[in-house]
């Protein structure tokens, strides 16, 4: 015990740091949210679209098999747990860049919703606090980064993940390395964290599979369309323009 108490006063140091460090480089950014482009910003076309093609060529052999042979529409118990325990485990880092956005009602909101469901939903596996009325309220440090004013940059799209932007693609970074949870929960605990999430993938790709199919292997332009549907599906997101109901991310955990 007294080994494992300074143990955690150093995690704690080191994540307050990184803490202060993110909230400084929020004061280097403009306090006006950044407006939308007309045009899309995509100088690495050429690189993209070979990143594209690995990501389809993935999903053909790979993902959708698997999909397919788990023999559900990704909406069962099963697959309905599976995607409450991941999205559970994401909370943290909710509350987090709640704060960072300055949006205490939504931080609180998010600590219950938290709270509630990592117990009398037995570590998340169900959601009671939807139930109560405490739906989940999703962002991350992309969302974060909008909010200081931080463009969204260029077009990306990322190996085995999908469709991006410069912005969203460091707020990825950031929100694995800023989630509190990653700072008492170490291998081999973790590793379930880990398989949760990529169950969760693999039954998402089995609940869109007819939209996702229409997108990556119906479409003349996949790569464009995705690149499209992306932006405008973000956008909304951020509340920057109205949604698009035809987008559903191919990678969407």
């Amino acid at each position: 015990m007294a080994d494992l108490i300074p143990s955690i006063s150093e995690k704690i140091g080191r994540f307050g740091v990184l803490c202060v460090g993110v909230v400084g480089f929020a004061a280097l950014g403009a306090c006006a949210r950044p407006p939308v482009s007309s045009e899309i910003n995509d100088p690495h076309e050429a690189e993209n679209r070979h990143v594209h093609a690995f990501n389809v060529a993935l999903d053909k052999a790979v993902l959708r098999p698997i999909a397919e042979g788990a023999g559900g529409s990704g909406t069962g118990p099963f697959a309905t747990g599976v995607k409450n325990f991941a999205s559970n485990l994401d909370a943290p880092g909710d509350v987090l860049n709640d704060l960072l956005q300055l949006r205490v009602g939504r931080a609180a909101h998010n600590t219950l919703r938290f709270a509630v469901n990592s117990t009398i939903g037995l570590g998340g596996l169900f959601d009671p606090a939807r139930a109560m009325g405490v739906e989940a309220k999703e962002t991350d440090f992309g969302e974060t980064l909008y909010v200081w004013g931080v463009n969204e940059g260029y077009y990306m799209e990322l190996p085995f993940i999908g469709p991006s932007t410069a912005r969203d693609t460091f707020g990825r970074v950031v929100d694995y390395a800023i989630n509190p949870l990653g700072l008492f929960v170490k291998p081999p605990e973790s590793y379930i964290g880990t398989a949760a999430q990529v169950l969760d993938k693999v039954e998402s790709r089995a609940r869109h599979a007819e939209t996702v199919d229409s997108i990556l292997y119906g479409s003349a332009d996949s790569y464009a369309q995705t690149r499209l549907l992306y932006l405008q599906n973000r956008h909304y997101q951020l509340g920057q323009t109205p949604a698009d109901d035809s987008f559903e991310d191919p990678y969407a955990q």
